[in-house]
This record gives structure tokens, sequence and C-alpha cells, in this order.
């Protein structure tokens, strides 16, 4: 791998309304490297995201991205959470996926030879060449998200971001999404950053993890920061971390203001005990 990093991290911190969100935040991940940003929701992961891409000012600190020739934000996919694709609208996968090219610019696009092969060549890169005339609105759930992976592609970031992207997926498309992101950045040579409050589907994935907890992070190997003496510390109260059955399962004492989140939606990933 390069030795320059694809994103730095170093030292932010966030405010909203009055409250801390990021506090004294700071990571760096090379080229090719795939990264989950776990935690529970409220944890700061969109904010962190919303900031890596320079939609949310920081009170201090820097974010710094590797430019390519075309620019900072050039190098940079984002794939947001929720995105609603109405089963009426007027568009076939493949079309979405050409909106990566030019759909910031004014007007209809002109149609070119080269302009369909980049779009073909994406839409096989992300296994949906067979879906590509359906209307977006009518995929299935994994079907919509690889559209929306290629779309954020095919301009060729350095850096990919995704948005809880596993979210309201089946366990099979979970897996099927993980190793397309996997395969993403090995083929590609590109930075993934995949937020998720279970890190439990990307544990095979990863090379690192970036773990936050009540605004701040702890970030490193999955075996280096998956520990109790690591996360008890993060969150400020003793944590137990239990890997069983290929899984981990992090235990939090009553109290735990932030870890119930992550139990209503995932109870094998986090169990509270009285």
């Amino acid at each position: 791998m390069e030795d320059v990093a694809a994103l730095t991290v170093d030292g932010v911190n966030v405010t909203l309304a009055a409250r801390p969100v990021l506090r004294d935040i700071s990571f760096a991940l090379r080229p090719g490297e795939f990264c989950g940003l776990i935690g529970a929701n409220g944890s700061g992961k969109t904010t962190l995201m919303r900031s890596i891409l320079g939609l949310q000012a920081v009170d201090s600190g820097e974010i710094r991205i590797a430019a390519t020739g075309s620019g900072r934000m050039a190098s940079v996919g984002y794939v947001p959470q929720k995105i609603a694709l109405e089963a009426d609208m007027p568009l076939r996968a493949r079309d979405v996926v050409a909106l990566g090219l030019d759909g910031h610019r004014f007007g209809l696009p002109w149609p070119s030879k080269a302009r369909n092969r980049q779009v073909a060549e994406m839409l096989t890169a992300v296994d949906a060449l067979g879906f590509a005339d359906q209307r977006v609105g009518n995929l299935s759930g994994g079907q919509q998200q690889r559209i929306l992976i290629a779309h954020a592609l095919i301009r060729r970031p350095r850096l990919l971001l995704l948005d809880e992207p596993l979210a309201n997926l089946d366990i099979r498309a979970v897996a099927e999404i993980v190793a397309l992101l996997r395969r993403v950045a090995s083929a590609g040579n590109i930075t993934v950053l995949v937020s998720a409050h279970d890190m439990n589907p990307l544990l095979g994935a990863m090379d690192r993890i970036v773990y936050l907890a009540g605004g701040r992070a702890a970030s490193g190997q999955t075996d280096e920061v998956v520990r109790t003496e690591v996360l008890s510390a993060l969150y400020g109260y003793h944590i137990d971390v239990i890997r069983v059955h290929g899984r981990v399962l992090v235990i939090a004492a009553a109290g735990a203001d932030e870890l119930p989140n992550v139990l209503a939606h995932h109870p094998a990933h986090v169990a509270q005990i009285p």
C-alpha cells in the first residue's frame, strides 16, 4: 500500500446545538483499506461522515483527503443513508449510475459510446448488469444498494464513504454487499469507510475499525480496539467483550445510555446485564 494516507482525521471536534458530538477524533486510512465506522445510533457517525465531506464545519482539528488531479472532493464517493427510491420513479438502474457521471451538470447528457461503456463497466463491477434496465424503484434493497455504490464509484474516487449501507437488508444481501465492498477496496485500491451500528457483518472484511462512543473514538485493527479495557475506557464504564461462534458480544452494565439502541436492533451483538 502507499505510504500517503487517503484520509486523515486529526483532532476533530464538532459541537451541535451546544452539545459536543465529536471530541478529539483522530485516525488515518491508507489507500485500499476497508474500515468500519462503528457506533450506536446518535454516536456521531453521520456527523463525522458529513465533516469528511465538508458538509459540516468542524470547531477545531483538520480533515485531509488525498486529492486526485480533479480536486479534493472529486476524490470522494458517497452513499448516504436512507435514500428513498420510489417504485414509480421513471429511471432505470443504468440511468441512476450514469447520473454519477454528469448529474451535476445542467441539461440533458449528450449520448456517447464512451459514456455507455463506462456505465456498463461499472454495472458489471457491482454485479448489476442483469437488472440494469429495470426501474430502480422496483429493485430489492440489496440491488438498489449495488446501484447506489456504482453511482458513487463511476467517477473513480480514491475514498468511498457509505452511511449505514447495511440497514434494512436481509442477511444474504448484507453478506453480498460486504463482499462487494471488500472487493472494491482491494481491486481498485480504494479506501472504503462504512458506518454501521453492528460490527459483526464486517468482521471478516475490515482492515481497520473506528469505534465511536460518547463522541470519542478508538481506532486500529479490530483485535486491538474491540477489547474490554479499550471499550471500557471509551464508554467510561466497564464493558465486557466476548467472542463466541465467530461473533462479538459487547456487554455493558445497567445504566449504559448508548448501548440499548444497538441492543434493540441486534440482540446477539449487545447484551445488557442488570
